[in-house]
């Protein structure tokens, strides 16, 4: 990232315009920009001159930025983590699997390894690996194969949200035609017919409904 990236991204905080708004016009990913400026002082406390200076030291010493720390500002990071995991839970997900996605979305950038989650959420690695594959079956995660390391990354983007509601609208839609089916199997003319071809109308238009709106609003994830 060069001298006048980090100093568009000043001036966008200074805007205050949001992570994705400032990364749209830089033509990044909108984790990129939370990365950098996360690392050099957060919204409140960032300074492009200082971060290209603090960029060329760690490049010049050859690690790596010291982690951030995730969550807000006020060091509540975990009373936040437990609250969303709880809302999640509430709304119908198992709570391993909560976990695993809460942690994934609060992790710096939105990419973790098994290994990496199984350190965070202090669980086996039994347990990680059967909430990924929930989550990526849902649409909620994606999986990622490291170009370095023989290893997998999950990792949860802007897109999340998108590809979680196409995927819960298609099974929907799935079931509005078995429904349907069994109604025509029974004979609309019966009172088992008629309340199946009722709820699979319903489910049918429902869920189309979803899905347009879905891509209609696409845009406000980028």
């Amino acid at each position: 990232m060069t001298q006048r990236d980090r100093q568009r991204i000043a001036t966008g905080l200074a805007d205050g315009l949001s992570y994705a708004e400032i990364a749209r016009r830089l033509d990044r990913p909108t984790s990129t920009i939370s990365r950098e400026v996360g690392r050099n002082g957060g919204p409140g406390g960032y300074r492009p001159e200082q971060a290209h200076r603090a960029t060329e030291r760690r490049a010049r010493r050859g690690t790596p930025a010291p982690p951030p720390v995730a969550g807000p500002p006020d060091c509540k990071a975990g009373e936040v983590e437990d609250g969303a995991v709880e809302m999640t839970v509430g709304m119908g997900l198992p709570k391993m699997m909560a976990r695993v996605l809460i942690g994934l979305w609060l992790s710096e950038d939105g990419r973790l390894t098994a290994a990496e989650l199984t350190r965070r959420l202090k669980v086996s690695p039994a347990s990680v690996s059967m909430a990924v594959g929930y989550l990526i079956q849902q649409g909620l995660i994606r999986r990622e194969r490291d170009p370095q390391r023989p290893r997998d990354i999950y990792v949860v983007d802007d897109d999340a949200w998108y590809h979680s509601m196409v995927t819960s609208s298609r099974q929907t839609l799935e079931a509005a035609e078995v429904a349907k089916g069994a109604a025509e199997t029974f004979g609309l003319d019966t009172p088992v017919g008629r309340r199946l071809a009722r709820g699979g109308a319903f489910l049918e238009q429902i869920s189309l409904d979803t899905l347009e709106s879905a891509e209609r609003w696409r845009h406000l994830l980028s």
